[in-house]
């Protein structure tokens, strides 16, 4: 099973939500992401939010069309998606993927990022992507992972999460590193590129944050 979240984001950054369709995906709502779906005729199976950011005429529409409505206060410890996000790991799916999670506030763009951790710190090993037009987000811990070539997105750029990563190996890549340490805030793997169909990154300690993009 996958899941798919779709927050409130600026719509103009939604990538094609069609491609994500698959037979075994359910949709869940995250505030103002309800309507965006059922505009899009796509009735989610669940809908999480404050709903501060929808008028009282959309919200009606959310509850006529949607059966599983969880309504929280707008003063909370966690942000909609949030608590999306951790009712989505708690059903144990394939994968999860995030949209409308980027653009706008700033806050929220650094909080959505750094939601991906929530997995790890769980201990559960589903992949979580957030995604928009232009990038591909996700985490790895410590480990050896291949990745494939994207055309559409031809860019790949690690940076690190935690204050240190250890021993990262980059092969395939146009600028390959050999068990290179590379600390918080440094730039120094930014953009790379894939030479071939596949590549390889592994690294002994530490968390990346992978971002796959095009301009």
């Amino acid at each position: 099973m996958i899941i798919n979240l779709l927050a409130g984001g600026p719509e103009e950054l939604l990538p094609d939500l069609t491609r994500y369709q698959e037979t075994d995906a359910i949709w869940i709502g995250v505030d103002r992401g309800v309507f965006h779906l059922i505009k899009r005729n796509i009735t989610p199976a669940m809908a999480f939010g404050d709903f501060d950011s929808v008028s009282e005429e959309e919200l009606s529409v959310i509850e006529h069309q949607v059966s599983g409505i969880r309504k929280y206060k707008p003063e909370k410890d966690e942000t909609d998606l949030e608590l999306a996000l951790n009712w989505a790991l708690d059903q144990n799916p394939t994968c999860i993927r995030l949209f409308g999670a980027t653009g706008g506030r700033l806050d929220h763009l650094l909080a959505n990022v750094q939601l991906l951790i929530n997995p790890i710190r769980a201990n559960n090993p589903v992949d979580v992507y957030l995604i928009d037009q232009k990038n591909i987000i996700f985490l790895k811990e410590a480990g050896h992972y291949t990745i494939e070539k994207i055309p559409s997105k031809k860019y790949i750029s690690f940076v690190p999460l935690t204050l240190e990563v250890t021993d990262l190996t980059l092969e395939g890549f146009k600028f390959p590193l050999k068990n290179r340490h590379i600390t918080l805030g440094s730039t120094l793997c930014i953009s790379n590129e894939l030479i071939n169909d596949y590549g390889t990154f592994s690294f002994s300690k530490g968390i990346l944050i992978v971002i796959r993009s095009n301009d």
